[in-house]
């Protein structure tokens, strides 16, 4: 009797697709194949997310190109793919079946054949088609294999191809019949086309799983911004059509992605191709420096739509390339810059010697950076640490400042609660600025958030910021109890509206934008003041300076005179010593001038809770205190004592 032939069906039932009908639905999908991918050698968020980003890359890309291809048919134009057989999804990743109503390549063939013959080969067949013959082609498409260098021939969708598969050296799941599992339940996300609304859904989801690589004790920590906090950036900012976004370190790409879906969201139906065309392929710029990240960053935007994701690999302060090619078309300026520099961090001196105030600190060479990249009448919304706000000791920091709000318009500062980064491994307490280039500082608006408690399970949202996810102002109504609770309480705020963030953001600049929780200062009359209190110091430096160049002439006509020793060593030392006067004038002025520059956000408004007690007082409290807690330890020792 003749033996069956052996299918890839046979040894995995295929799924009937399953329709997309919510975030938390695919949620769940995803979830069930991260399942499978941990019980297959990639214990840890930082092993699977890589392992599926490139998997889910290459089905999206493989449906996008299948999109492409029709829309070319209908239009009777010539469509050239970026992947040719057998090494498309459709090829190689899809199920099998031999029935009549299966898909077929353009080619004729049944959508995964080559995995089915793959299959029907033996066990390991798959592995080695993946790692021997995929990869490597893969890999070639904007790298010449014998020479090392980029195929001048290689379009734009194939050089992200390679770049996002660089770091994949071959399959880490360890299991074919697992791998088989994973294909199939990937290949049933967005099965027949790939529409707005499913991007929208799956990049969501692809999100949840980058936050996974950000959880504490996980290095992934310092290339994830919670999202809800760069939604609030990117509603202020509010980058338009037209405009370049940039982000300097742009870890998974969370900047690039929501500003993405913000100018996307205000488009509409009504955006013509041009538009579309203009947002997908010359808008979004960013670099990245580390090689796990790069092509997770580059995945995550083709999947929230970027067709074209223009990021350069390398580190930004030195400007040591890893690789350039998608940056090629990148202006020398950008319109808007959104980043979270990382903090913390020190540099050599390969880095600080490109700037023009030297430091080890990543974050200070950073925002000087970032001055260099704005463009006139650009606007930049950073995340930055309070250490770098009020810190006056040391020059870089000082005059990085002082450079910031002399080449800009430093228009607001948002004080965020400091567990803002405790997902990512950082309680450090953080600050939001904001800054046009241009025009010098004059006032600067602050807003206080630093009193809502936040964590890993009650996380700061678009909420607490006032703001809809479609970026308009929420009623009183929606917003979080605990951002409202004190004002509530107070009576005398009875009917009038919740001063939130977004509420009073259209305010700033007026008496109307300060409120108990936000202020403005007047920072050009700090600094008016500060150099009315210095002049005098100045001043008097100067005159003992010139004092002393005349006690040197003396000194001069002594030693020619050879004077005694006595009469040298003691106008000597007056020199000394009115030399030092000076100097210690001059600090105490340099002091009052790097003071200005500590730009902590400080509520006037906060009334400050004063124990007024005495100090016999106290010690009574202590023992009243006491005599409760040894009260209570008497009666639970007798209530234990009956037991027994």
């Amino acid at each position: 009797m003749a033996r069956p032939k052996k299918t890839a069906a046979s040894a995995t039932k295929t799924k009937a697709p399953k329709a997309i009908a919510s975030t938390q639905s695919l949620g769940s999908f995803v979830k069930s194949i991260c399942d499978v991918m941990r019980r297959s050698n990639c214990a840890s968020a930082l092993q699977y997310v890589p392992e599926l980003t490139w998997i889910l890359f290459l089905r999206i890309l493989d449906a996008q190109e299948a999109k492409a291809r029709e829309e070319a048919e209908v239009l009777g134009a010539n469509y050239s793919p970026a992947l040719h057989g057998p090494y498309r999804w459709q090829d190689w990743a899809a199920p099998y079946s031999d029935k009549p109503e299966h898909p077929k390549t353009p080619e004729g063939k049944p959508f995964g054949w080559k995995r089915q013959e793959l299959f029907a080969a033996g066990d390991g067949k798959l592995f080695e088609f993946i790692n021997k013959e995929l990869l490597p082609h893969l890999h070639s498409l904007d790298i010449d294999t014998r020479t090392g260098l980029p195929n001048p021939a290689a379009s734009s969708k194939q050089r992200i191809m390679g770049r996002t598969m660089t770091a994949v050296e071959k399959v880490r799941v360890d299991s074919e019949a697992n791998l088989r599992d994973i294909l199939d339940k990937v290949h049933q996300i967005n099965i027949d086309h790939v529409d707005d609304q499913h991007f929208f859904t799956l990049s969501q989801v692809y999100e949840d799983l980058l936050l996974k690589m950000g959880e504490k004790n996980s290095d992934g920590g310092q290339f994830f911004t919670p999202r809800e906090v760069i939604r609030a950036m990117v509603h202020t900012v509010n980058p338009q059509l037209g405009q370049t976004v940039y982000d300097p370190c742009c870890g998974t790409g969370g900047f690039l992605a929501i500003a993405y879906e913000h100018i996307a969201r205000q488009l509409g139906q009504s955006a013509t191709s041009t538009d579309i065309d203009t947002l997908k392929h010359d808008t979004f710029f960013g670099r990245e420096k580390e090689n796990l990240v790069f092509p997770i960053a580059l995945a995550n935007l083709v999947l929230h739509g970027i067709d074209q994701p223009n990021l350069w690999h390398g580190n930004s302060l030195t400007r040591k390339a890893t690789y350039a090619g998608l940056f090629e078309q990148a202006p020398k300026q950008f319109d808007v810059i959104l980043t979270n520099p990382p903090f913390g961090g020190k540099e050599g001196k390969d880095a600080q010697k490109n700037f023009a105030f030297e430091t080890g600190s990543t974050q200070v060479l950073f925002v000087q950076d970032i001055l260099g990249e704005l463009a006139k009448n650009g606007t930049c919304a950073i995340v930055l640490d309070e250490g770098l706000l009020f810190r006056t000791n040391e020059s870089a920091f000082v005059e990085t400042k002082r450079k910031l709000v002399d080449e800009c318009n430093l228009w607001a500062i948002i004080s965020l609660p400091g567990g803002v980064f405790s997902t990512a491994g950082a309680g450090v307490k953080t600050n939001l600025l904001f800054f046009t280039k241009g025009k010098k500082t004059e006032k600067i608006w602050y807003y206080d958030l630093s009193y809502v408690k936040v964590g890993k399970k009650t996380p700061l949202t678009l909420a607490h910021f006032g703001y809809a996810s479609d970026g308009s102002i929420l009623e009183d109504a929606k917003l979080p109890a605990i951002l409202t609770s004190d004002w509530l309480a107070d009576e005398s705020n009875a009917g009038k509206p919740f001063p939130s963030y977004a509420r009073m953001l259209q305010q700033r600049g007026n008496p109307e934008g300060d409120s108990p929780y936000s202020w403005t200062v007047d920072f050009s009359a700090r600094r008016a003041k500060a150099r009315e209190e210095m002049q005098p110091l100045l001043d008097e430096a100067s005159s003992i300076k010139a004092s002393v160049v005349d006690l040197k002439e003396q000194l001069r006509r002594l030693k020619k005179d050879k004077a005694t020793e006595a009469e040298i060593q003691a106008l000597v030392n007056k020199i000394q010593e009115r030399e030092k006067v000076a100097r210690e004038l001059e600090t105490k002025a340099a002091d009052i001038d790097a003071a200005v520059f500590d730009l902590k956000a400080v509520n006037p408004t906060v009334v400050v809770d004063v124990d007024t007690r005495t100090p016999l007082e106290i010690i009574s409290n202590i023992e009243a205190q006491g005599k409760i807690v040894a009260d209570a330890l008497a009666r639970l020792n007798k209530l234990l004592s009956a037991n027994q």
